[in-house]
């Protein structure tokens, strides 16, 4: 029902995505609720690989999905350049691959790539984000692989590197500047590439949230966290609805809702999980945040919320499910050691990927229940991509379509 209420929402996002369509960060609805009643709750990578990918270069984004074709960036660090590739998700065979941008390698934190920002598609233009020295550049091209237009629309200055996923609203693209310097979020005509609206971000402190955006009390609100502040903004105009202060300096993980509240998990240099009340206007540090705990929260994977439960993976492996709206602690339960991959739900149930490789599904639930555990046979940073009965991994190198066979 959550899905349901959500695609209806976001009609205005993706008004030509069907239902086996991934078009960006976190599948169509950006939260990670997948739509697919065929794809497998467990599988065996000896058995079930459908086909598997040698991929150039590295990157941990996460491939994005529209009819028979799968686009995907990386980065080639001894070049330097930087990649968007098409295959086909029938057979794994690459179609195109293009260079879109040569620049030389940036500095990163050990998990993260030079190609971490999943793409995202329309069904008629892919939009890449990746970093050029010291800014932002941002690159639209057609299903065939030729280029429609590239910007650089601001600075971008951060000693982690750059992680900055674009999001679609209406004409626009919307893309994150949360950095070390006079920090911004950007909404360009995604026809053009021209600027609509540049909207500063206070604290000019570096974060990596992917934004949120759902109709909520009759506003359209473009949410996220980042920059000492979880904040909400108007996706037509970049005005501020209202703003949280802090609870901490840095984000990566986005936020999730569940048609009452909002949910938050940071960050660094402390952890935090809030439900935050999305009505308010203003500054609504001391009225709209619905509880707040600082246990076993996660920095980099993103959450899920669905049927009530509210699960979260700490970057160390303990996983936890919550009684959403109550904040009610029901289980932790220690399931690998990293985890950098965000949440998904499959067929009310919830995977999680560690950067092992280790596949966890658990059934949401009063009490931890372990469905299924599998072993994917090389790292995984990126998030799973599930949809036309298939997993679609991104492993260190290799992309596996998994699936039961007929």
């Amino acid at each position: 029902m959550t899905f349901l209420k959500n695609t209806v929402i976001l009609l205005s996002l993706f008004a030509n995505s069907s239902a086996g369509e991934w078009p960006g960060w976190r599948g169509p609805t950006g939260d990670g609720i997948v739509p697919d009643e065929k794809a497998p709750l467990k599988w065996s990578i000896e058995k079930d690989v459908k086909w598997k990918a040698k991929i150039p270069g590295k990157g941990h984004a996460s491939p994005i999905i529209w009819g028979d074709e799968l686009f995907l960036v990386s980065a080639d660090e001894d070049s330097g350049e930087r990649l968007l590739m098409c295959l086909s998700i029938k057979s794994g065979k690459t179609l195109w691959k293009k260079t879109v941008l040569e620049s030389p390698i940036e500095k990163v934190h050990r998990k993260n790539s030079r190609a971490s920002s999943t793409p995202v598609t329309d069904g008629q233009s892919i939009y890449v984000s990746f970093l050029d020295q010291e800014k932002m550049f941002i690159a639209a091209y057609n299903l065939e692989g030729e280029k429609l237009w590239e910007k650089r629309p601001g600075i971008f200055s951060s000693i982690h590197g750059y992680c900055s996923s674009p999001i679609l609203w209406k004409d626009k693209l919307i893309i994150n500047g949360d950095h070390d310097g006079n920090a911004y979020i950007v909404a360009l005509n995604k026809e053009t590439g021209d600027e609509i609206w540049k909207t500063p971000r206070p604290n000019k402190t570096r974060s990596y949230c992917t934004p949120l955006i759902r109709t909520i009390g009759g506003r359209n609100q473009l949410i996220l966290s980042g920059s000492k502040s979880v904040a909400s903004y108007d996706p037509d105009t970049g005005e501020q609805h209202w703003i949280i202060d802090g609870p901490t300096d840095q984000f990566v993980a986005s936020l999730v809702y569940d048609q009452k509240y909002l949910y938050m998990t940071c960050g660094f240099p402390t952890k935090h999980m809030m439900a935050i009340d999305p009505t308010g206007t203003g500054n609504v540090t001391d009225t709209h945040v619905i509880w707040h705990t600082r246990k076993n929260p996660s920095y980099v994977p993103s959450p899920v919320v669905v049927n009530g439960y509210y699960l979260a993976v700490s970057d160390s492996g303990t996983a936890t499910c919550w009684k959403a709206q109550e904040g009610k602690l029901l289980w932790k339960q220690k399931i690998g050691r990293e985890h950098s991959a965000s949440l998904v739900v499959l067929q009310d149930h919830v995977v999680f990927g560690s950067e092992k490789g280790l596949i966890t599904v658990v059934k949401p639930g009063p009490e931890f229940q372990e469905a299924a555990k599998m072993e994917l046979s090389e790292p995984l940073w990126a998030s799973p991509v599930i949809t036309n009965g298939y997993w679609f991994l991104r492993g260190e190198e290799h992309l596996f379509c998994i699936g039961k066979q007929n």
